[in-house]
């Protein structure tokens, strides 16, 4: 029941967020490039001051020497689904080679397929659930998740040059200002550098983060109030793909876990990161760089909408049997 009324009351918040968004799309005088201007904000702004303060204060060589097989326990779970995610992915678009339309609304679906929204959502749970401490190992496990996530999130999600090459196009991807906040941050943390940052300029970077998933709400409802929003929610793959990616994929993670005798901590940190919603970049990042956010916003709508009910059972569940 914790689990629930704190699933609950974040969606509520999502909702409420995304509903501002919407209210000021359809009643004010929103430029009508406002969604373009909020995306770039929270890529070339936000996104990267929240990595940036997150990394050079948690990621030291001490937190990497105690508990390093989180980390490799997060990257190798995260390898595993993006590779789950091609085959799958085929499922939603198929017959998608030659075609630039389909193939990059199937790396949506990969995206899609692999990463929920473990920071807005999960972490807000682990800390309300279990505490500070497992909220810390939280972090770890999500580090290594993050900087995949990102590098192959922007691969797959930034429309690409049809003329590059595939090492031109990830070049591209790994320049974006994300990318290069967060291996900053890392290097600051790991060499001790993140110590010389003067109080006022970690407080602000805090503060901009901070922004980060609050106003990518507002944005996701600026987004659907652009479309009619019984569109939003008809589309039948949609919920396939919500099917797949809360209750189908944590199972079999966990499954596989409970082969493997890993600790149940490990277990509850995979379980509350996967059977997370979809993640909020399949709207940030093809806003901000050309592409079609439709399919991500309802991506994002559905499977949180679902996620109220699946993610309690899901943990429900878990316990029972593990």
């Amino acid at each position: 029941m914790d689990v629930f009324g704190l699933t609950l009351k974040q969606m509520l918040t999502m909702f409420t967020l995304i509903l501002v968004g919407y209210v000021l799309r359809k009643k004010t005088d929103l430029a009508p490039n406002a969604d373009k201007v909020i995306a770039k904000l929270e890529t070339f702004v936000f996104g990267p001051a929240l990595l940036l303060h997150v990394q050079s204060s948690q990621c030291t060589i001490e937190a990497f020497q105690k508990d390093y097989v989180l980390l490799l326990y997060g990257l190798c779970i995260a390898v595993c689904a993006i590779l789950l995610s091609y085959p799958l992915s085929g499922l939603f678009v198929p017959k998608a080679k030659g075609d630039a339309q389909k193939e990059y609304s199937r790396n949506i679906y990969k995206y899609a397929l692999t990463f929920g929204n473990y920071g807005f959502m999960g972490m807000f749970i682990i800390k309300s659930v279990f505490g500070e401490e497992m909220l810390y190992k939280h972090t770890l496990f999500t580090s290594l998740i993050e900087m995949v996530c990102l590098v192959w999130g922007m691969y797959v999600l930034v429309p690409k040059d049809q003329n590059a090459s595939f090492f031109q196009n990830l070049k591209n991807a790994l320049l974006k200002p994300q990318i290069i906040a967060l291996f900053s941050g890392i290097i600051l943390g790991l060499t001790g550098l993140a110590k010389l940052i003067p109080g006022f300029v970690s407080s602000a970077l805090k503060s901009a983060g901070d922004v980060y998933g609050p106003l990518a709400m507002i944005l996701a409802g600026v987004i659907i109030a652009g479309y009619d929003v019984k569109q939003v929610f008809a589309n039948a793959k949609i919920y396939l793909l919500s099917l797949f990616r809360l209750i189908l994929l944590p199972a079999l993670i966990l499954f596989v876990l409970d082969l493997l005798h890993t600790p149940k901590e490990i277990m509850t940190l995979a379980l509350f990161t996967f059977a997370t919603p979809i993640g909020l970049n399949t709207i940030v990042f093809p806003t901000a760089f050309g592409g079609d956010p439709k399919n991500g916003a309802s991506m994002v709508m559905v499977s949180s909408t679902l996620s109220m009910i699946t993610l309690p059972v899901m943990y429900l569940i878990y316990i029972v049997l593990l």
